[in-house]
C-alpha cells in the first residue's frame, strides 16, 4: 500500500507546492530583490544596491525608534502573557467548578479581530484617562502600556489552552509519588510541573515573540503611532514608509527584509534556548 501511494505523492503534493510557491516563495524572493531597487511598480524596478538599506537606518530615526519600542514591548509582553496564562492554567486544572466556562471566557478575546480590538480598548483607555484630562495619544507611555494590556487580554486565553494541555499531559503517577514522598506544592511546581511543561513554554514563547514583533492592526487602531511616531512598532513603521510617499517603496521593502531577519533570528534563538531545557516524563 505504501509503495502504491508513493507513486501518487507528486499528484497530491503538487497543488500545495504550487500554492506555496505562488503565495509565498515567489513574492518572498521578489521582495528581497525589490529591496535592492528603486521602484513604484514591479515592472519599473531599477537596481541601486544597498542604498535602501542605508537609507532605512540613516534617513531618519523612525526605524530605530520603532525597533527599540518593539523590543521593549516584546520583552514585557512575553513575560506578562506567559506568566498570567500559566497561572490561569494552573488554577483551571485543579478541577474547580465551572472550569469549562472560565476556559471559554478567557479564550474568547482571541477570536476578536485586531482592528476591532484596538478601537474597543482605545475607547476604554481614553475613558479612563478622561479623569486626568488626557488621552492615549498624549504620552508614549500610555500607548505602550495600552498595547501591553490589549495584547495580554487578547493572547492570555490562547496561551492558557496550550499550558492546560501541557499540564494535563503530566503523568498523574509522578504527582502522586511526589506527594507520598512528602513534596510540598511549591516543590511539585518547580521540580515536576515546570520541567514537564517546557514544550508548552517553547510553543507559547515562540508564538508570543513572533506575534509581538508582527503586531500591526492593534497598533494602528489603538495609537496609530501617536504622539508623533513614538509608539510606532516595526510593522506600522514599515507600512508608513512604504505608503507614506512616492519613491520610498524600496526603503520600505528594505525595512521589511531587515524585519524578517530580526524576527527569524530571535525566533530560532528562542527555540534553541527553550528546547534545550525540555525533559521527558
Amino acid at each position: 500500500m505504501h509503495k502504491h501511494l508513493s507513486r501518487y505523492f507528486g499528484v497530491f503534493a503538487l497543488p500545495t507546492l504550487l500554492a506555496f510557491g505562488v503565495a509565498f516563495l515567489i513574492p518572498f524572493v521578489l521582495g528581497i530583490y525589490l529591496s535592492f531597487t528603486e521602484f513604484t511598480t514591479v515592472t519599473d524596478a531599477t537596481f541601486i544596491g544597498f542604498s535602501n538599506y542605508i537609507s532605512a537606518f540613516t534617513e531618519d530615526n523612525n526605524f530605530l525608534n520603532a525597533l527599540w519600542f518593539t523590543v521593549k514591548f516584546a520583552v514585557v509582553a512575553i513575560i506578562t502573557v506567559n506568566l498570567f496564562a500559566f497561572l490561569l492554567a494552573l488554577v483551571l486544572t485543579k478541577g474547580i467548578r465551572g472550569t469549562n466556562f472560565f476556559r471559554a471566557v478567557f479564550f474568547m478575546p482571541n477570536l476578536i479581530g485586531g482592528i476591532v480590538l484596538g478601537y474597543i480598548w482605545q475607547v476604554i483607555i481614553n475613558g479612563l484617562l478622561l479623569f486626568v484630562g488626557a488621552d492615549i495619544t498624549v504620552n508614549a507611555s500610555y500607548g505602550f502600556w495600552g498595547l501591553i494590556v490589549l495584547t495580554n487580554w487578547q493572547m492570555i486565553g490562547y496561551m492558557m489552552v496550550i499550558y492546560i494541555a501541557g499540564i494535563n499531559n503530566i503523568p498523574p503517577q509522578l504527582i502522586e509519588a511526589a506527594k507520598i514522598d512528602g513534596a510540598k506544592p511549591s516543590q511539585i511546581l518547580w521540580r515536576i510541573t515546570l520541567p514537564l511543561t517546557m514544550p508548552s513554554f517553547t510553543i507559547c514563547t515562540f508564538l508570543t515573540l513572533t506575534n509581538s514583533f508582527k503586531l500591526f492592526d492593534q497598533n494602528l487602531a489603538l495609537t496609530a503611532g501617536a504622539p508623533g511616531r513614538e509608539t510606532s512598532m516595526l510593522a506600522l513603521d514599515i507600512y508608513n514608509t512604504f505608503y507614506g510617499r512616492v519613491g520610498s517603496e524600496g526603503v520600505g521593502q528594505a525595512k521589511g527584509v531587515v524585519f524578517f531577519l530580526i524576527v527569524a533570528a530571535l525566533a530560532l534563538l528562542q527555540l534553541r534556548l527553550t528546547r534545550s531545557r525540555e525533559v521527558e516524563a
